[in-house]
Formats: structure tokens, C-alpha cells, sequence
């Protein structure tokens, strides 16, 4: 297929230029985003996925996920201006120079909202069982309050800061939420190495059915592939940097990138080894609930990942705003304004907590979405993207890595699809709604 270059219309609106506000980011302000979009929930149950698939392949899944989405990273950075004289703003933008102007947008649309909707809803269940969590151990006293309502008052929080303009706006919050990630998986990992193993701690499979088990490892791979996120936004966090002849995006972006992987390593391999090395079989499916002692630390970390996933829910919720208000505007002759911020955003909020308080079940939504949604836009659509575009020589490095990260993103899309939306099934038979 031959790329097509997208028309005026369609690409970005308005020719963003040194001088725009939107345009002024630091490398730095890359990194933070990105730790904020990628680091998210998904790291506490990174024990839990070990837990299904044992010593080995966990390590493996675990290095090769670090590999490969750092590779499709760089490669997404680097097509932010493949084409000279123009900056590709927007995940659909370079899959309509990639894929076409019709087909494009059928092939890339969905695989992102499906990764920024499903994070969020995804938040509104960990910020709201958080929140109850933090409450229980700091008030042990109070009347016990149901779960539905604190993602409820978790989710109120975004009606007001949903009406933040763009993602320099919520540049403050999105720091505040990478510190809280990284000390809350401090928190997790030092506070397993604290507790030490369990009595009659056992790294043996668990003991169930085999079909069970099998669906409960493709649900692990699904949540694995959701804590390696990010790629969703990279081009949006992209285009808030200056770009020029000398000095291409490309060049501050990547630097701020590997400053979010070097995070990322240092948070995702200690909580998975030592919370699977300290309870073994029987970690919860977030590692944080597992921990007592000292209530105030653990307290304290809690109270982190609600201020971690308030970030991150900005985050992800940012490009889905820009373009549910474009389509307002375009189809409904809706007139730009607050009107138009509070009716859109306020919609969205409200949908992505209605799904949260009815699906409460945190492990099996990490499963499903990180396959059906993360695996697609953070394993192998650069790839596919790259190959058409750079074109590769055919059987080189590049082109053998290509394909390698396409079929293994495919296969872990498939496996962890079908693992999450079945043990979501399960769980949801036996589970009392709005309890």
C-alpha cells in the first residue's frame, strides 16, 4: 500500500509554531506524561500476573514487554515527522498516512479509545477502592462505606478538573501523579521486602482446572501488556514540544522517553519479583492490599495511587475530549465554548464512571483491555506502521524485529482478550452489583 499523505483538512488544525503556548513543552514535561500515562495501576497486579505464570516466563514476559514497547516507542517518536514540513499530532493522523485516509482511521481509532476509555474506567475503580482502602486504615472507626461510593466520589473529582483546557493545563497534576507513582511502587516493593515471605509461601500453579488456568495466564499476559502503556498519547505529549530544522521533536521526546522507561524499570521489575517472592500463589491482585504494617506507610501509598490515577485519568481522558469536541463541532455545528467543554466532558466522566461502579473488577479489566486495547497500540501497530512507511529492506534486522514484535503482539491481543472478557464473565456471576 502506498502511504498517502494526509490533506490539510485532516491533519492537526492550525499550523502549531515555536512561538504557540501549545507548543513550549520541555523534554522533561515528556517524561512526566509518559510516567504518568504508562505507570500506572497496572504495576501493583504485575505480582498477581506472576503468580499464573511462575518464575521463568513471568521474567521473560516481563523483559520482553520492556524491550519490545520501548522499541515501538522510539519508532512512534520517530514518525511524528516523517514527512517533511509536517508534524503527525495525533495517533489518527499517522494512521491515515499510513494506512490511508478510509482505511486509516477504521484500523487506528478504535485500538486508541478502546486504550484511553478502558484506562480510565479502569481508574475510577482503583482510585475509588483506594480511596476506601486509605479510609479504612486511617479511621478504623467510621462507619464502613460501600465500595460503589467511593468510586462514585472518586469519579465526582473529574467533573471539575475535566474542564481543563489542554495537556500543558494539567502539566501540575501530571507530575504530582509521576512522584506518586514512583513512591507508591517504592512503597510496594519495600513494603514486601519488609514483611518477607509468608508462612508456607508456595511459587507452585495454582491449583484449579486446567482451562481455568490456562484463561487465568492469557488474563496475566493482558495485564502485563497493560502496564507497558503509553502509546496511545506519545503523539499528543509529542506535539506539545518545540520543533525546528536543527532541532526536530524527535530529539527531546526520545531523551524524555528513556528517562520514563529508566523509571519504569525501576518500578515494575521490584514490585513484580519481591510481591511474588513474599506471598507467592496467594498475592492479591493488587499487591498493595496484601501489605498491614505500618498502617501509615501503607496508608500513605494508598492515598499515592489516588493521586496517581487522578493524573493519569486526565492523561488519557485529554485526546478523547479533543475529539469528542471536534465532532460536536463538525456534525452538530456545535459553537466552541464552555458550553461545549462542560456538556462533552461531563458525558464522558459520567460514562467511564457508570461502567466503573457497575464492572468493579480490577485484575479482569486489566486483562481484557490491556489485550484488546494495549497490545494493538503498544506491541505492533508501529511495526505495521514502520514497515509501511520506512519500508525496511526485506529479511534485514529491522525487518525480522518488525514482524517478531507483530505476531508476538498478536498472539498476547488474542490470549488476553479472551482470558479477561472470560474470567470478567465468571467473577460477574457470582458478584452483587453495586454492593
Amino acid at each position: 500500500m502506498v502511504p498517502t499523505s494526509p490533506s490539510k483538512e485532516d491533519q492537526s488544525i492550525g499550523k502549531w509554531t515555536e512561538g504557540d503556548p501549545a507548543r513550549r513543552a520541555k523534554w522533561w514535561y515528556s517524561t512526566f506524561h509518559t510516567v504518568t500515562a504508562m505507570i500506572g495501576a497496572g504495576v501493583l497486579s504485575l505480582p498477581y500476573a506472576m503468580a499464573y505464570l511462575g518464575w521463568g516466563p513471568g521474567i521473560t514476559v516481563l523483559v520482553l514487554s520492556w524491550c519490545m514497547t520501548l522499541n515501538t516507542m522510539w519508532q512512534m517518536i520517530q514518525l511524528h515527522e516523517c514527512v517533511p514540513g509536517t508534524r503527525f499530532d495525533r495517533y489518527i493522523d499517522l494512521g491515515r498516512h499510513a494506512f490511508g485516509q478510509k482505511l486509516g482511521p477504521w484500523i487506528v481509532l478504535p485500538q486508541q479509545l478502546i486504550v484511553q476509555v478502558g484506562c480510565d474506567i479502569v481508574y475510577m475503580v482503583t482510585g475509588g477502592k483506594s480511596l476506601k482502602k486509605f479510609m479504612e486504615m486511617t479511621c478504623a472507626s467510621c462507619t464502613p462505606i460501600r465500595q460503589s461510593y467511593w468510586i462514585l466520589i472518586f469519579g465526582g473529582i473529574h467533573f471539575f478538573l475535566s474542564q481543563l483546557p489542554n495537556f500543558n493545563s494539567v502539566a501540575g497534576v501530571s507530575l504530582a501523579a509521576a512522584v506518586m507513582s514512583l513512591s507508591y511502587s517504592t512503597i510496594a516493593w519495600a513494603g514486601s521486602l519488609a514483611h518477607g515471605q509468608i508462612d508456607n509461601v508456595s511459587y507452585a500453579y495454582k491449583n484449579t482446572s486446567a482451562a481455568d488456568y490456562m484463561f487465568r495466564v492469557f488474563n496475566a499476559l493482558g495485564e502485563i501488556s497493560f502496564a507497558f502503556a503509553g502509546h496511545a498519547v506519545v503523539l499528543e505529549i509529542q506535539a506539545t514540544i518545540p520543533s525546528t530544522t536543527e532541532k526536530p521533536s524527535k530529539i527531546p521526546m526520545w531523551k524524555g522517553a528513556l528517562g520514563a522507561y529508566f523509571i519504569n524499570a525501576i518500578c515494575y521489575f521490584p514490585v513484580a519479583l519481591i510481591g511474588y517472592w513474599a506471598f507467592g500463589q496467594d498475592v492479591d491482585d493488587n499487591v498493595l492490599m496484601e501489605l498491614r504494617r505500618p498502617a501509615w506507610l501503607i496508608a500513605s501509598a494508598n492515598l499515592m495511587v489516588v493521586v496517581h490515577v487522578i493524573g493519569s485519568y486526565q492523561v488519557y481522558a485529554m485526546p478523547v475530549f479533543d475529539m469528542l469536541e471536534r465532532m460536536m463541532m463538525k456534525r452538530f455545528s456545535f459553537p466552541p465554548g464552555l458550553a461545549l467543554r462542560l456538556v462533552t466532558r461531563s458525558t464522558y466522566v459520567a460514562f467511564t464512571l457508570f461502567v466503573g461502579v457497575t464492572f468493579p473488577f480490577f485484575g479482569d479489566l486489566l486483562g481484557f483491555f490491556g489485550g484488546f486495547g494495549f497490545a494493538p497500540t503498544s506491541y505492533f501497530l508501529p511495526c505495521i506502521m514502520w514497515l509501511i512507511i520506512k519500508k525496511p529492506k526485506r529479511f534485514s534486522t529491522k525487518w525480522f524485529i518488525n514482524w517478531a514484535c507483530i505476531f508476538v503482539g498478536v498472539f498476547i491481543m488474542m490470549a488476553s482478550t479472551i482470558g479477561g472478557f472470560r474470567n470478567i464473565v465468571t467473577d460477574a456471576s457470582s458478584y452483587r452489583f453495586y454492593a
